[in-house]
């Protein structure tokens, strides 16, 4: 299995940002890491290896990004809106940066977002704030809501609330999405939820369906036995939805 370290220093975070690719061909996956996580731990979980048939066989790259949630989402030092400007940089470093350089090496057409927890976070928002750029979004044990506190998690934004928090949000800004290209978008993408049945997130999770289906957004949502909340689960998943 072809893998390869790449590293450049982003225009838009203004800082080195590195990434791991594995595999030659297929559809190219962005692979978000979970809450401040970095690019080589799906590797270290054991996930790429799970993964190591359908890579080899042409099917999929991935493309395993670094994470700057201790200096956005989770950077409780700064003030709601600096968190906030530094999460859409990290949007636009994904978008302007690390899908065209995935499309220099693979030209492949099928774009998918995948992530684990905060990277499920992650993989969901982007994929369904621009969907005509995806084809599939695979997300496990994720938090589409964060602004209300779940078992240990905080409101991520101490209360503040703006347009920018609502357009982050996609438990918010789905009940009142209406533009008929974007839902058209959203319609042909295809959407794979997971989750633990006693995952603290599980009804946020079916919030997030119940939304979807309201919006007459196929998907699928997936519960799994127990909490379901860590690398030797998603080790078992991944094979079955990517």
């Amino acid at each position: 299995m072809r893998r390869e370290y790449y590293a450049w220093r982003s225009p838009r975070l203004q800082r080195t940002m590195e990434l791991l690719v594995f595999g030659h061909a297929g559809a190219r996956v962005l692979v978000f890491p979970t809450r401040g996580g970095r690019f080589y731990d799906y590797e270290n979980w054991g996930l790429v290896d799970a993964l190591r048939h359908t890579i080899e066989a042409g099917n999929i790259q991935l493309f395993c990004v670094d994470s700057v949630d201790y200096e956005s989402l989770y950077a409780r030092h700064r003030p709601p809106r600096e968190r906030l400007a530094r999460h859409q940089q990290f949007e636009a470093y994904i978008l302007e940066e690390v899908a065209p350089f995935s499309q220099q090496l693979n030209p492949n057409p099928h774009l998918i977002t995948h992530g684990c927890s905060l990277g499920a976070y992650h993989a969901v928002a982007l994929a369904f704030r621009h969907p005509q750029r995806f084809r599939k979004v695979v997300a496990l044990s994720g938090r589409y809501d964060l602004t209300t506190p779940m078992g240990s998690f905080r409101d991520l934004f101490d209360g503040h609330y703006d347009e920018t928090v609502y357009f982050y949000n996609p438990c918010h800004f789905l009940p009142q999405l209406n533009d008929p290209t974007l839902l058209e978008a959203l319609r042909r993408l295809e959407i794979i939820l997971a989750v633990g049945e006693e995952d603290v997130f599980l009804a946020n999770n079916q919030s997030l369906s119940a939304i979807l289906w309201q919006k007459g957004i196929w998907h699928a949502l997936h519960i799994w036995p127990g909490e379901a909340h860590c690398a030797l689960v998603w080790r078992q998943m991944v094979p079955w939805y990517l």
